[in-house]
């Protein structure tokens, strides 16, 4: 199917791609269907798409790419509800606040977006984990 998205203008998606939010998501109760779109080359950056909403999408990011000691347990009701019987089925993004100059961009490690693979469930979890927020600088400065 065709789909019109934010930034990839018209792209055509499979019904197998979709993710379904069964809830939605926190603030847009009424989005339930998603699909990742890469958004650069390799593959570090991509697009949480509406479906139903064009104008509605995040920049995401896997956050084990850039917060190595990034670290939760996805508790049981959530792993219950989206159905996942295997931890290699789930991929784990972060939302982006992406700012100019891109270098200041955070993630949101309080609230990542949990994805069953193998049955394209997915759910927005809030963490109950201590030291995890909203905005974590994305490009950490590495010390020398």
């Amino acid at each position: 199917m065709k789909l019109t998205t934010k930034y990839h203008n018209e792209v055509e998606i499979h019904e197998t791609e979709v993710l379904q939010f069964e809830k939605g998501i926190p603030g847009f109760p009424d989005e339930k269907r998603f699909v990742i779109l890469p958004l650069n080359e390799d593959g570090s950056f991509s697009v949480m798409q509406s479906v139903e909403t064009p104008g509605l999408a995040f920049v995401v990011a896997n956050p084990f790419d850039f917060f190595k000691e990034y670290d939760f347990k996805i508790e049981d009701t959530v792993v219950e509800e989206i159905g996942v019987e295997s931890e290699k089925d789930v991929s784990v993004y972060a939302i982006l606040t992406v700012e100019d100059p891109f270098e200041k961009t955070t993630a949101n490690l309080q609230a990542p977006v949990i994805i069953n693979k193998a049955n394209n469930k997915a759910k927005q979890v809030i963490l109950v984990e201590e030291g995890y927020k909203t905005k974590h600088n994305l490009f950490q400065k590495v010390k020398g």
